[in-house]
């Protein structure tokens, strides 16, 4: 459970679109994720508000590759 009430903690950011898509994935999503789609979430929430709300807004691609699967999750919201 810590992990979950950690990673709804760093959803909360600086954009209220990017909190809106954030807080949505983690009731639609997180629970569901296996390991690699967690690590990939990770490093998606490390990234910058402006760089991430871009990629998910389909604005900019991820340099990346394998953000991919999570990243599509994310722009389906």
């Amino acid at each position: 459970m810590k992990e979950l009430e950690r990673a709804r903690w760093r959803c909360r950011r600086g954009l209220l679109e990017l909190d809106i898509v954030l807080q949505r994935f983690m009731d639609e999503h997180y629970a569901r994720l296996d390991e690699t789609e967690l690590r990939q979430f990770e490093t998606l929430l490390n990234l910058p508000d402006n760089d991430l709300w871009e990629m998910i807004a389909l604005r900019k691609e991820a340099e990346d590759g394998s953000l991919q699967p999570v990243l599509r999750l994310l722009q389906t919201i």
